[in-house]
């Protein structure tokens, strides 16, 4: 008799049990049905962090280097970033300027530790497209003394820049491939500011050639990846495109540069 009894009280016990699980299980449906932001709120960090991911649009820019990404020169501020966005917004693509992390002088140098901030990393991560633009810097420093044409670096000089830069340049293409391995990472190459003076052309162009092919090789060792290149739009438009600095494109070169970026990621 003993046993019988605690038989059915053990049954008895499994029974109620049962009953209230499925209770529960009924009140959460209840909620999920009534309540769906009950719901939402009891989604997991991870599940949340994806979702908010797949917001990030695959045309938004977010611009990250020196005086060029910036946009300076450009009288109306937009520069290359702003303008590619109005462009292919007026294509029907929808676009918007995340951020724009332009600093006029940066070089690569200067660029690296940048990349290790958590504001900047994470711009970078809510941009479906990166434009970078950096190097020129580390090539043509002390752009005034150029400029007036009273002191020309030697091939050995510009060399021995392109030589302490490049390694610097593939730092800041690996970390910002891992900061956003998804976004399309756009490279603006370089031209040579100072073709139009004797000393210069010849140095000047051969250092952009072997940085642009750097660069060229640097990008090609990773997905998503674009260079655009500007040199041919400078070489012979100087006058048209550059702005009173001889250094900076002016509102049109840098409409000329967007609209070869926007041309090659259409085509990419």
């Amino acid at each position: 008799m003993k046993t019988a009894s605690r038989t059915w009280r053990i049954t008895g016990f499994i029974s109620a049990i049962s009953t209230l699980l499925l209770l529960l299980g009924f009140l959460y449906a209840v909620l999920d049905i009534g309540y769906p932001a009950y719901s939402a709120k009891n989604q997991s960090t991870t599940t949340r962090a994806a979702e908010e991911q797949t917001k990030v649009g695959i045309w938004d820019v977010t611009a990250i280097g020196d005086s060029l990404a910036k946009g300076t020169g450009d009288d109306t501020g937009a520069g290359f970033a702003r303008r590619s966005v109005d462009l292919l917004n007026k294509q029907g693509i929808s676009s918007k300027l995340v951020n724009n992390l332009g600093i006029n002088g940066l070089t690569t140098k200067e660029l690296l530790p940048m990349l290790k901030e958590q504001g900047v990393s994470y711009a970078l991560k809510q941009a479906g497209i990166i434009v970078l633009s950096i190097g020129g810097n580390d090539l043509f420093n002390g752009t005034q003394h150029l400029q007036t044409g009273t002191k020309v670096p030697s091939e050995a000089e510009i060399q021995a820049s392109i030589t302490g830069a490049s390694p610097n340049f593939e730092k800041i293409i690996a970390k910002i491939k891992e900061i956003n391995p998804k976004a399309k990472l756009v490279y603006v190459s370089l031209y040579n500011p100072f073709s139009d003076l004797k000393d210069m052309r010849g140095i000047g162009d051969n250092a952009v050639a072997r940085w642009n092919e750097m660069a060229q090789k640097t990008l090609n060792r990773y997905e998503e990846t674009l260079v655009v290149p500007t040199y041919d739009l400078f070489t012979y438009n100087y006058a048209r495109y550059l702005a009173s600095d001889h250094f900076h494109p002016n509102g049109e070169g840098y409409q000329a540069i967007a609209e070869r970026m926007v041309q090659s990621m259409a085509h990419k």
